[in-house]
């Protein structure tokens, strides 16, 4: 298959801007090459084996020039791979989208181009600012607020337009406004500065032309910066509808495998968090393995799973050996907690026993009678206590590693997020252990230290010597409410 080049935008920074087109191209891209203000939590959406490498430019930090960037591109797609090239707002609005594209037509290189919204309009919109209004704006003019000098720009025309919209002007507003002023407008007319627009950690300030810089300035604005001047800029507040959750702006990391993160980001995004995932676990099935198979088809009164990951393992197995769920018949099943009881569900089987505590060590609780056998489905850093506790019950007990905990080394990217975070969330001993391992005796985790329950907590004291906030009880709606306890008496 040969290579072909995407040109997508992300949109302004909420990852749920970008287009269904966009998606789809970095769901199956073999490579995207991303920007600084392309929303990374879209990376997740690309495949596990898909290469994902920073080209981002901001202001005194270039990770790639414009010419490495076009190299690296037509690179892999002469390589005939699918490349994405990930771009915050749109790719035709100030972003160099049509440079990329001409080199991609000189290479003879096939490449789609998907429009993303603008923060020219996108983070107005989560302003609660129209860029046209009956009666106020018909018309708009999006300017790039560096192009002062460049002899091309009509900075009269922008002065006598109803709304006019400054992008990349966080180091250049002064100028910007002064030059507005000269050209004629006034400088009482309505203005307001948006910094990350449309992401939950967005911040509004509202003045005339004649101080919008000054009040940018004192509240400690920075880029990306979008400036709006005209007289819908005065609507923000009537018009305000945008109101992030409880973690809104709150940079929270995860250490839960890639696998298993997804409903914990979610529900951390759902209250405005800035999620970073830092997995430092990766779970392998051993479906198909000879010991899992034959614990799965060798007779028992009871099959004991002490996470979903063991459901999924042992169902594996007996589907890749051509049996399924009737080969379970006579067989009761124990379940630790609900997520692990929903597994099963999914195999169109119940739970016979689910103890009320949610830890594996409370499966040892199963109405089992004395001599009956039971088969425990674990990983391979699972602690012993469970089978001692099962042993001493009289129960003949056969403890199985359906799949295995491995340590993931950190980026350097992610190393920086850590220290960087104001929690982080552990929902394991491993998780803590690992971490622990990854980043040495150096560790620096400033944020607070959050634990889905009692194991978790004490592997954290034992790693890093604190706990800041421990679940009321087992579940990932429960940790995330002891983030937004713990972050709130941080205030």
């Amino acid at each position: 298959m040969s290579g072909r080049v995407w040109l997508v935008g992300a949109g302004p920074g909420d990852p749920g801007l970008i287009t269904l087109a966009g998606l789809e191209a970095v769901r199956t891209a073999d490579v995207v090459l991303y920007d600084a203000l392309a929303p990374q939590s879209l990376l997740r959406e690309a495949s596990a084996d898909a290469e994902l490498m920073a080209v981002g430019k901001r202001v005194g930090a270039h990770t790639a020039s414009q010419a490495e960037i076009e190299t690296l591109m037509l690179a892999r797609a002469k390589e005939g791979k699918q490349v994405v090239r990930l771009k915050g707002g749109d790719p035709f609005v100030f972003g160099r989208g049509a440079e990329e594209l001409k080199a991609c037509h000189q290479a003879g290189i096939p490449c789609t181009v998907v429009p993303g919204v603008t923060s020219a309009i996108g983070a107005l919109a989560y302003a609660g600012i129209p860029v046209t209004h009956r009666g106020l704006s018909g018309a708009f003019m999006v300017i790039n607020a560096r192009s002062l000098g460049d002899g091309r720009t009509s900075w009269r025309a922008a002065a006598e337009v109803d709304t006019l919209v400054m992008l990349m002007g966080a180091y250049t507003l002064a100028e910007c406004t002064d030059r507005l002023i000269k050209e004629g407008r006034s400088a009482e007319n309505p203005a307001a500065s948006i910094q990350w627009g449309t992401r939950s950690d967005q911040r509004l300030v509202k003045g005339s032309l004649g101080d919008i810089a000054d009040r940018m300035t004192e509240a400690g604005l920075d880029s990306p910066l979008v400036t709006v001047v005209g007289k819908v800029a005065a609507l923000a507040e009537d018009l305000a509808w945008f109101h992030p959750g409880a973690l809104a702006g709150r940079r929270i990391a995860v250490t839960r495998s890639r696998t298993q993160a997804s409903e914990l980001v979610n529900l951390l995004e759902a209250e405005g968090a800035i999620v970073t995932e830092a997995p430092t676990i990766e779970l392998v099935s051993r479906n198909s393995s000879p010991e899992l198979w034959e614990a799965v088809t060798k007779p028992a009164d009871w099959w004991a799973f002490s996470s979903a990951n063991g459901v999924e393992a042992a169902m594996q197995t007996l589907f890749l050996g051509g049996l399924d769920s009737r080969a379970l018949a006579g067989i009761q099943l124990a379940a630790v907690g609900d997520a692990t009881a929903a597994a099963l569900s999914r195999y169109g089987l119940r739970a016979d026993f689910v103890p009320e505590d949610s830890w594996s060590a409370a499966l040892a609780n199963l109405p089992a009678e004395s001599g009956d056998k039971v088969t425990i489905f674990q990983s391979n850093l699972s602690p012993p206590d469970l089978l001692l506790a099962l042993k001493a019950r009289g129960l003949a007990v056969l403890s199985v590693t359906a799949y295995e905990n491995r340590a993931v080394p950190l980026t350097k990217d992610q190393e920086a997020a850590l220290s960087e975070a104001d929690a982080v969330t552990f929902t394991s001993s491993s998780t803590a252990q690992n971490l622990h391992q990854a980043l040495g005796q150096e560790a620096n985790l400033g944020g607070a230290l959050i634990s889905i329950g009692p194991s978790t907590s004490s592997a954290l004291v034992e790693c890093f010597g604190r706990v800041d906030y421990e679940a009321t009880a087992p579940g990932l709606e429960e940790l995330v409410r002891a983030v937004i306890e713990a972050l709130e008496d941080v205030q």
